[in-house]
């Protein structure tokens, strides 16, 4: 299957020839998909706390922040293209020559559309369109409705405009204020403010594209030096990209590995997954994940940030309990007394479920068994209740080996085929917006290798399009899902207010996008 090119086109990537056969091997074999066993809900999975509670952990967290080393990571290298989907179909199905536009809108098929049109003004990026459009077609007044429409629509995506859909979300305008619109990069940088600084320091990490590096640190030049004026915070930004080595390649539906026109193997990015190659690179004692697309205007940013510090709350009271009992299982002298303990609060925090002959382990078994289950990389989820969006859902997983585990699981981990599986997941009543604070050290302050905690079994399939051809591609274990698969992990409600992606540019629309000037 492979030439002396092939292996030395591989080699060049960082991969070794073994793990090109092994994901050659996945995709013939297919995905492994989770088995479900319930859903995770208020009190059996997922934790819900009381306003007075809330109020104690955010406190808790306050009094530990500036004694903290603190990052924000945002995963922000995703293309624009997919918010603009419904304007490119648009400007291939409309032709003002044989249609109006508001003949075209009332059509069933365009109501994306006709929201967009409807709505022009309130985009942040209205007044910049409407400049580059009179700077690069001088008639624009002249035309009528239909051909204003086309050309708004160009000079936004088009090369010769503003090149919208070449930038990724986080650079696009996002929110509009009296003094201007600002990205979703900026925003990010002002979040970290309220909840992910230390000292005065806020440290951020963005994953980009390598073709955008410049223009992230472009936009970080123009926003960062007003931001720290204004807040007293100092920025440490730092970037990185999804690694070569973590690319993947692709079978046709021959089963024969996809090539290039040049004879080359194409290899493919492998999904967020990717990106824990990324977080394993830093070393902070709190990391807080968080999208780019999913931010906030300022003003109720202030109100929702409370939740991060509440997630952040639990992580510590939860690590500092964890720590004294690693430590005292070191000391070795731990009585039955201590061990049962242990696993009580094994079992009511840490969601983990011991075996039943636990009992009748000898001391140094039960110490082994329990050093293993604490000593791992935490992560406290954020999870909202499930009103139709999309995003990986909280259950209640067994693993190959027997292991009961909580897990956050993608739709396309899970086997609709199968009704009992299908039932579990008509149940859920929560899913996670990619909320997440983390804490990669362990208890003698040395990073944990965190491949070391991945399922790889947790693998995704995907079907895709190359050039005309249907392919198969692999995907590496989501870095929340699979990724994740080991940590230990708490779920806890958040408002459904924390949730503010940006799917279509039609999003931008909604409230928490929207400046109440």
């Amino acid at each position: 299957m492979f030439t002396e090119k092939d292996i030395q086109q591989i080699h060049s990537k960082g991969i070794t020839f073994d793990q090109v056969t092994s994901q050659v091997e996945r995709l013939k074999n297919g995905m492994s998909y989770s088995k479900l066993l319930a859903a995770a809900t208020i009190d059996k999975g997922i934790e819900k706390f009381s306003e007075t509670e809330i109020k104690n952990y955010v406190e808790f967290y306050e009094g530990k922040q500036d004694d903290l080393s603190i990052l924000k990571f945002v995963p922000a290298s995703g293309a624009a293209t997919r918010m603009f989907k419904f304007l490119f179909q648009f400007l291939s199905a409309f032709n003002p020559d044989k249609e109006t536009i508001e003949e075209f809108v009332e059509k069933p098929s365009s109501d994306l559309v006709k929201s967009f049109f409807d709505n022009l003004e309130g985009f942040p990026f209205y007044q910049e369109v409407i400049d580059k459009l009179k700077e690069i077609q001088p008639d624009y007044n002249e035309l009528s409705e239909s051909e204003k429409s086309v050309a708004f629509v160009k000079a936004m995506l088009s090369e010769d405009g503003l090149n919208y859909s070449f930038f990724p979300k986080g650079l696009l305008p996002f929110h509009k204020y009296e003094n201007g619109f600002v990205s979703a990069f900026t925003e990010h940088l002002l979040e970290s403010t309220i909840y992910a600084s230390s000292n005065k320091t806020a440290n951020l990490h963005f994953t980009v594209s390598e073709k955008h590096h410049d223009y992230f640190k472009s936009e970080f030049d123009k926003a960062s030096k007003g931001l720290s004026e204004e807040t007293g915070v100092t920025f440490n930004v730092s970037y990185s990209y999804q690694k070569e080595e973590t690319e993947t390649v692709a079978l046709q539906s021959d089963n024969k590995v996809y090539r290039k026109e040049d004879g080359t193997i194409l290899f493919r990015p492998a999904g967020h997954g990717a990106l824990l190659e990324n977080l394993d690179d830093l070393d902070n004692d709190l990391i807080f994940i968080k999208n780019i697309d999913n931010i906030t205007v300022a003003d109720k940013n202030i109100d929702i940030s409370k939740y991060k510090k509440l997630l952040a709350g639990v992580l510590l009271d939860v690590q500092e309990k964890v720590f004294t009992y690693l430590h005292k299982l070191d000391e070795n002298n731990c009585d039955e007394e201590d061990f049962k303990l242990i696993v009580l609060f094994l079992i009511h925090r840490l969601n983990v479920v011991v075996p039943t002959d636990f009992e009748g382990f000898s001391n140094e078994e039960k110490k082994v068994y329990l050093k293993e289950k604490l000593n791992r990389p935490i992560r406290i989820c954020g999870m909202v209740k499930n009103e139709g969006q999309p995003g990986g859902g909280p259950f209640w997983v067994k693993d190959d080996k027997g292991n009961i585990s909580l897990q956050i699981v993608e739709f396309a981990q899970i086997n609709f085929g199968n009704k009992d599986q299908q039932d579990i997941v008509y149940k859920a009543t929560h899913f996670n917006p990619t909320d997440l604070v983390c804490a990669v050290r362990n208890y003698k302050g040395e990073k944990f290798n965190l491949k070391d905690f991945v399922d790889y079994e947790a693998a995704f399939i995907t079907m895709k399009t190359q050039n005309g051809t249907d392919i198969k591609a692999l995907e590496l274990p989501g870095l929340w899902n699979g990724s994740m698969a080991d940590w230990i992990t708490l779920f806890v409600e958040v408002p459904l207010e924390t949730f503010n992606p940006v799917k279509t540019v039609n999003d931008l629309l909604k409230p928490a996008h929207q400046v109440e000037l």
